[in-house]
């Protein structure tokens, strides 16, 4: 499975952007698909997840109420529109996918698939 992530860019806070995730092959099952970020000197964080079968969309709380992660599966493609943007935003995102457990679908180590980020930048 390779990732390939775009849409990144800069934005005046307050505004809005969208990712997009294309996937390689599509995704079926049990797989899931998820959305961190990571900011210069942090950890890498989770943002959101969806899995691709069934119900369940989970999100961190700093975006909640924010961000919307969404999918296509005709296309094998997930989403993250990114409304009132905050300077804290700022990082690079990485879409990623994998077969998460419920319980550790925020755990970056649960997926085995990364794609190669894309730097989003809120300016104040």
């Amino acid at each position: 499975v390779q990732l390939q992530a775009s849409g990144g860019g800069t934005v005046q806070a307050g505004g809005s952007l969208r990712l997009s995730c294309a996937a390689s092959e599509r995704i079926f099952g049990q797989y899931a698909m998820g959305w961190f970020r990571q900011a210069p000197g942090k950890e890498r964080e989770f943002v959101a997840a969806l899995r691709w079968s069934g119900a369940g969309i989970w999100y961190a709380d700093s975006v909640k109420g924010r961000f919307t992660i969404s999918r296509d599966n005709a296309k094998a493609t997930v989403y993250l529109q990114m409304s009132s943007l905050k300077p804290e935003d700022t990082a690079v995102y990485y879409c990623a996918a994998g077969t998460p457990i419920i319980s550790s679908i925020r755990r970056a180590s649960s997926y085995g698939y990364w794609g190669q980020g894309t730097q989003v930048t809120v300016s104040s």
